[in-house]
């Protein structure tokens, strides 16, 4: 007897093709058997030690979220609700090129201060690795042994380990430095990563100009990985921006993977065109291009991320330092409002379009929810002196709203055909963005079934078989017998995000049942105990 049966599915398959029924059989973590139209041929159905109904419902492969900040979350929560309800059976880490490892004692201390406000403090979890290979071992262990709540897939961080050669300064690496970079990177391949994160617009990272970012690269193409940044600008130099990276690839062999591909701000209003047309160009330059994005108009990040690179070199500390210099405050006021720091994408700040998402120290909670702008009213003061404190009050921590998309930038972005998904989900803080518990289930009831921007089956593929083909995994993404049994079944009629902004929390409707591995993590719609996930490695090559 076989561990299961699913019954009468309406198959999504992950490539595109067209649905079919079928009795879809599930042993040892596998799809051991796929069943076309059993019951119309009339032909011995399947037998299993349970069968499940599936009359009504998609069964399709297990969303892949190609943009994921979940590096604590996995270790922190065993549910995990936040990704398992939608459907998501593998999440990449790692991302903006900032993360846990490879590190030091030194660096580690720095990189959890830089990004508390993405992931929280960490003083709740044990920090016990310090090379990329130990973090995916720690997360295989998971939660006593038995694993973590969804599969997890790494991007060695080339800021962190920038950090961890270079520092924090703005300057070039010397020939000595890049050589350890490069042999770091691929020390993090080799332990398992599926390439390299970059954040262009977050330090140390962004002080990287583009031969070092072009060694780098050919080491990540050398052992068969991709390379995913975070682009300098997102605003004013946009397009300059898109083009750097697409011109490192090219140079350095890279297969090529945008992070959170828009067009944002006012600057870029109906411009998403012109990005397209120079993604279309890429191929042609043989640049092996994909990008992914979430169906949101806001953005999120942490507050300080939108201040100037210079006042940022040194390290979370010297930051603080300059933030409480009266005089080196003002000319960091100055970039953020008159000149538009690179920090905030090149355009002068809109304070009404930046809302606190989160805090760190729970006596500042009263921020959430509130504009800069409408906090500094409130207060009867200028909006910099608003934002100027809370970032000295909670030592950076503070995560933000960015109010600065355009819907018809993300629905032409969407219909792209090297589009994936990802959530970019900050988990942390009171009031986070709705994309972290609604992205997947958002593509699928409002983009597919209310407007009709994409077909079901092109949309599933863009979450599953496509995100597999670019990470290297060839037994995942796609509804085929020898396959992970990495699994999702929903409801085409009603599934939807519950998260919105003013409750982002809330857990999407129309998704009954998740696998991870054969086993169940959302059964009847509500999580189990079942901890199937673990780290996922690529082999890389010799």
């Amino acid at each position: 007897m076989q561990d299961l049966v699913i019954r009468d599915a309406d198959v999504v398959d992950g490539t595109g093709a067209d649905a079919y029924r079928a009795d879809v059989v599930v042993d040892g973590g596998r799809i051991v058997s796929i069943v076309k139209e059993a019951a119309a041929a009339g032909c011995q159905r399947p037998k299993a030690v349970r069968e499940l109904d599936a009359e009504g419902l998609v069964l399709a492969p297990g969303f892949i979220d190609m943009h994921a900040h979940s590096d604590l979350a996995l270790l922190r929560d065993p549910d995990h609700s936040a990704k398992a309800a939608q459907g998501v059976t593998l999440e990449v880490l790692g991302q903006d090129g900032l993360s846990y490892a490879p590190v030091d004692d030194r660096t580690l201390g720095e990189v959890r201060r830089a990004i508390a406000g993405w992931n929280g403090p960490g003083d709740d979890v044990d920090f016990s690795w310090r090379s990329v290979g130990g973090y995916l071992d720690r997360l295989d262990h998971g939660f006593d042994g038995r694993g973590i709540a969804v599969n997890a897939a790494f991007l060695v961080p080339q800021g962190t380990v920038r950090a961890l050669v270079v520092g924090w300064e703005d300057r070039p690496a010397t020939p000595r430095e890049l050589e350890r970079m490069r042999e770091l990177v691929a020390r993090g391949l080799a332990e398992g990563a599926v390439g390299m994160s970059s954040g262009l617009t977050y330090p140390p990272g962004m002080y990287a100009d583009r031969a070092e970012l072009t060694e780098l690269c050919r080491v990540v193409a050398s052992h068969g990985g991709y390379w995913c940044p975070h682009h300098r600008s997102y605003g004013a130099g946009a397009l300059e921006a898109y083009a750097e990276t697409v011109e490192v690839a090219r140079a350095s062999g890279c297969p090529l993977h945008l992070a959170h591909a828009t067009m944002n701000f006012g600057v870029n209003e109906g411009r998403a065109p012109e990005l397209l047309a120079l993604l279309d160009e890429a191929p042609a330059a043989g640049v092996d291009l994909t990008f992914d994005s979430y169906p949101y108009t806001p953005g999120s990040t942490t507050l300080a991320a939108l201040l100037p690179s210079w006042a940022a070199e040194g390290g979370p500390e010297r930051l603080l330092e300059r933030l409480a210099d009266d005089a080196t405050a003002d000319r960091i006021r100055y970039d953020l409002e008159v000149t538009g720091a690179d920090g905030c994408h090149g355009v002068p700040v809109d304070w009404d379009s930046v809302e606190i998402a989160g805090t760190g120290d729970p006596a500042l909670a009263d921020r959430v929810g509130r504009t800069v702008a409408q906090s500094a009213a409130e207060r009867g003061e200028e909006p910099w002196t608003t934002a100027r404190r809370l970032l000295l009050a909670d030592r950076l921590a503070p995560t933000v709203l960015q109010h600065v998309g355009h819907e018809e930038n993300v629905r032409a972005i969407m219909r792209h055909r090297a589009h994936t998904v990802g959530s970019d989900g900050i988990l942390w803080g009171a009031r986070p963005h709705p994309r972290a518990h609604g992205t997947f289930p958002r593509c699928l009831g409002h983009y597919v079934r209310e407007l009709g921007l994409l077909s079901l089956e092109e949309c599933v593929a863009r979450m599953t078989g496509r995100p597999a083909a670019r990470l290297g995994l060839a037994d995942r993404g796609v509804v085929r017998e020898g396959n992970r049994a990495d699994l999702v079944l929903f409801d085409p009629a009603t599934v939807a995000a519950g998260a919105t902004f003013e409750e982002p929390r809330r857990l999407p409707t129309g998704i009954p049942y998740v696998l991870v591995d054969g086993r169940f993590v959302i059964e009847d719609g509500r999580r189990t105990d079942v901890l199937a996930g673990r780290a996922v490695r690529r082999t890389a090559r010799p």
